[in-house]
């Protein structure tokens, strides 16, 4: 079986796994590049609007690196020219991407779900980034993302202590989403991502194009880049659409275009 393979859930949505449970789903060679094509791929298919990526066997959304790969001095297999590493944490993606974590997130694992603009996560999930504890920092987007998402306080306790935070208390922070029941991740995450792609596949990337950077720029940089979305939307069939539903009572039909 491929490290990652790719199949559509829903209407408009794609699912993601990363197949390798007996290694707790962590990251070699093959998922880097695995997850890389597959999000040119979906990025790529105007019928996908939104993509869900979860870890199979249920016991570790991912648990980062593979140990052994970097032991054994290949850490530069783990990382691709467009996604940085695990091929994703850096890749360019306009699309809505849900993370559905079922058991641990370790390290990097955690790192991926918060590359993700969404996360649902199962009820005994837990999320950590221990790489302090190994003389290491969590250099893949963690240290800044995790203060992005959190508290900051919290955030930083986290990064300094290396603790594991359950999704229970990772809810009450915001961090994540939605709490599902232990073996639902998916399921949940298939409900969200099909209550967003009733909405018009467009506006929503124009949308999260924007907020996106709201922590990298400035209010008026902020409001220029809303204006000029708001362009782009204005040109599309789905503008039309939309208004035209409302008066006539009925639910839209999303074109995409």
């Amino acid at each position: 079986m491929e490290a990652v393979t790719f199949e559509m859930a829903a209407p408009h949505v794609a699912l993601v796994t990363i197949q390798r449970p007996e290694a707790r789903n962590s990251v070699n060679g093959a998922v880097a590049t695995g997850l890389d094509r597959l999000v040119k791929v979906i990025e790529a298919d105007p019928d996908i609007w939104a993509a869900i990526l979860t870890g199979a066997g249920g016991v570790a959304f991912c648990a980062g690196a593979d140990l052994k790969v970097v032991s054994a001095g290949r850490m530069d297999e783990l990382y691709t020219p467009d996604g940085a590493f695990a091929g994703f944490v850096k890749h360019p993606r306009q699309k809505l991407w849900i993370a559905a974590v079922e058991g641990f997130a370790m390290a990097g694992g955690c790192e991926i779900a918060l590359a993700c603009d969404l996360i649902v996560a199962a009820e005994q999930s837990v999320f950590a980034l221990p790489e302090v504890s190994r003389g290491l920092i969590a250099a893949a987007g963690g240290v800044y993302r995790l203060v992005r998402a959190l508290p900051r306080a919290i955030a930083l306790e986290l990064l300094a202590t290396g603790d594991r935070l359950p999704a229970r208390r990772a809810a009450e922070f915001g961090l994540i989403n939605r709490v599902a029941p232990q073996g639902q991740a998916v399921a949940e995450a298939i409900a969200l991502a099909t209550r967003v792609c009733a909405n018009a596949p467009i506006a929503v990337r124009e949308s999260l194009q924007v907020a996106r950077q709201a922590f990298d720029l400035d209010d008026d940089a902020l409001f220029a880049l809303g204006l000029a979305a708001q362009e782009r939307v204005m040109k599309t069939e789905d503008f039309a659409e939309g208004p035209r539903a409302f008066i006539e009572k009925r639910p839209a039909v999303w074109k995409g275009r």
